[in-house]
């Protein structure tokens, strides 16, 4: 064997500098995409949220808005993944956002010619059903936009843009409805979706790797994914940490009872309060795109998101609308950093060519973190009131965090966040 002493030396990969994502046109206009697009979406949630909480009074209902979302995205998880991976994905994103369109453009009839929630609810499962195409097909397509060295500079800058567009959306929504009624937040909402659908359309992305036609069912193609998940224990433990610390520790289901009973706001003030976790979450994805996070991100990962549970149990008890929106900050800034690390280790350390069905997986976690973990929320308020729910939710969230440390301590370990999917853990 050669001396090590002998060989040439590898040189260290010259530093990128924290815009380098930007050098990228497609990946521009699919920020740029995600941007309108997610603006669209807070717009709308903060609308049905007012609306459906006007129309009932009652928490249950509200929870039922998250359970018409998620639904989708369990139905079609034996499909959804397939589809990011056999079809072209910038064609499947223009017409999931094409769909988005017609669901805002429906919700606005509904708003001017009826009053029933049943109807929002049923314009709620196509949204989800858009969404939940949209999502898995947007994850697997962006590693196709940049080099692989890039790809955590992007991740960087694509949740700072979800986290820009989660601060205007809600409270440009909750201005528009406050003005036009629920109306002209949809029409808005609409036309957001379809400017999407053009910008998408000028793009010139890669595919990425394509499946070949096969005789697998679609149900056995998830259960790849599945499979795959199981196998790594680092992305299992941190997908499911998001998963059980949002699902009991989200407390956005429940805003409008607080603004409206509680903090005693209007449509302006559930904007602010919606608002308040993605401005708390824009600051560190800013700083994470400029001072990366480079060692411990396992332990540093853990300890955010009991911040985040932390945070929840002192937006529960408050009564100051000040000290809500702080607290609301706080928790979105520890859950950027969880988001962060899971965005990056599920991307870096899968295969292109299943991307689309473990983004499936992820989304199908993260749906049930966010949707049905609106309809926990509302249930538990239901069952033991508002203020009580989100903070069994909080300290819920805590003791998550104790057990995951426990049963994945490989993830606990994890320093560095730049090894690529051929890594063991």
């Amino acid at each position: 064997m050669a001396d090590s002493s002998s060989l040439p030396q590898t040189a260290e990969p010259p530093a990128l500098g924290p815009l380098e994502a930007f050098r990228h046109r497609d990946l521009r206009l699919f920020l740029l995409g995600a941007l309108l697009s997610t603006v669209s979406m807070q717009m709308q949630a903060v609308a049905v949220g007012w609306q459906v909480y006007a129309l009932t009074g009652r928490a249950l209902d509200l929870g039922y808005v998250g359970l018409a979302l998620f639904l989708p995205a369990l139905l079609f998880s034996f499909a959804t993944g397939s589809v990011a991976d056999r079809l072209d994905r910038r064609r499947v994103m223009i017409a999931c956002h094409v769909a988005l369109s017609a669901g805002m453009l429906l919700l606005y009839v509904f708003a001017t010619w009826s009053s029933s929630v049943a109807a929002i609810y049923a314009v709620l499962v196509l949204i989800g059903t858009a969404r939940a195409f949209q999502g898995p097909t947007g994850q697997a397509l962006m590693p196709n936009l940049v080099p692989l060295p890039v790809f955590p500079n992007a991740v960087a800058w694509s949740s700072s843009t979800w986290q820009i567009s989660v601060v205007a959306g809600p409270a440009l929504g909750g201005a528009l409805y406050a003005t036009f009624g629920a109306r002209g937040v949809y029409a808005c909402s609409a036309a957001l979706e379809l400017i999407t659908v053009g910008v998408l359309l000028v793009m010139r992305a890669p595919s990425g790797a394509r499946l070949a036609a096969s005789s697998q069912s679609a149900l056995r193609e998830l259960s790849a994914g599945l499979r795959f998940v199981w196998q790594k224990r680092v992305i299992l433990g941190a997908i499911s940490l998001d998963l059980f610390a949002v699902l009991f520790g989200g407390a956005v289901a429940l805003l409008p009872i607080f603004a409206r009973d509680i903090l005693h706001t209007d449509p302006r003030g559930l904007g602010l309060l919606r608002s308040a976790p993605a401005i708390g979450a824009l600051v560190v994805a800013v700083w994470l795109a400029y001072r990366p996070l480079t060692r411990r991100a396992g332990v540093v990962m853990f300890a955010c998101v009991g911040v985040f549970g932390l945070a929840t149990i002192v937006f529960g008890l408050s009564r100051s609308f000040a000290l809500s929106l702080g607290a609301l900050a706080l928790s979105g800034a520890a859950d950027m950093v969880s988001v962060f690390v899971r965005h990056s280790l599920v991307q870096l350390r899968t295969p292109d060519e299943m991307r689309g069905r473990v983004a499936a997986v992820n989304m199908i976690f993260i749906g049930a973190s966010n949707e049905l973990g609106e309809f926990e929320s509302g249930l538990v308020a239901e069952w033991l009131g508002t203020v009580p729910a989100v903070v069994f939710g909080g300290l819920a969230t805590c003791l998550v965090v104790v057990l995951w440390m426990l049963l994945f301590p490989a993830l606990r370990r994890i320093d560095r966040l730049g090894e690529s999917h051929g890594s063991q853990l």
